[in-house]
C-alpha cells in the first residue's frame, strides 16, 4: 500500500528536522552556549549563506534525499511549467523616459500645469470658501 503525500511528507520533514539539529549539534562541537547563540541567529530573514557550513550541508542531503524518496514512492518530481521569457526593456528617450508615440502615455502626453487649471477629479468634494468677517 502507498502512502498519501501528506504522511510521506511528514515523515521527509520530521527526519530533516532530526538531521538539521544533529548538525547544529555537531557545528557548537558539544558546547551548548555555541549551539544555543546559533539557534538564536536563525530568524526568518536567515539566508542559506548565514547558517553554519555542517547545517548547511545537513538541509542539502536532506533536499537531495527528499527527493530520491518521493521518486522512489512512486510521486512525480518535474520542474512544471517552464519559466516565462524575460521581458524586453522598453526602449528609453532622452532623460530615461520611455520613447514612442505620446511620450510613453496611453492618452498622448501631459497637457502642462500652471496652478490655474481645473483640479483632475473636478471639485466634487470642495468646500465652499469661509466667509469673511
Amino acid at each position: 500500500m502507498t502512502k498519501s503525500a501528506t504522511d510521506l511528507m511528514q515523515e521527509i520533514v520530521l527526519s530533516s528536522l532530526i538531521d538539521a539539529v544533529a548538525a547544529l549539534r555537531a557545528a557548537s562541537k558539544g558546547v551548548p552556549n555555541a549551539m544555543l547563540r546559533d539557534v538564536q541567529a536563525i530568524g526568518p530573514n536567515t539566508g542559506f549563506g548565514d547558517l553554519p557550513k555542517e547545517l548547511q550541508a545537513s538541509i542539502q542531503e536532506s533536499v537531495r534525499q527528499a527527493f530520491n524518496r518521493l521518486l522512489k514512492e512512486g510521486y512525480s518530481v518535474s520542474p512544471g511549467r517552464p519559466a516565462p521569457p524575460p521581458m524586453r526593456p522598453r526602449p528609453q528617450g532622452p532623460g530615461g523616459r520611455p520613447s514612442g508615440p505620446g511620450g510613453g502615455r496611453p492618452g498622448g502626453p501631459r497637457p502642462p500645469r500652471n496652478g490655474n487649471g481645473p483640479r483632475p477629479g473636478g471639485d466634487r468634494n470642495r468646500r465652499p470658501p469661509k466667509p469673511r468677517d
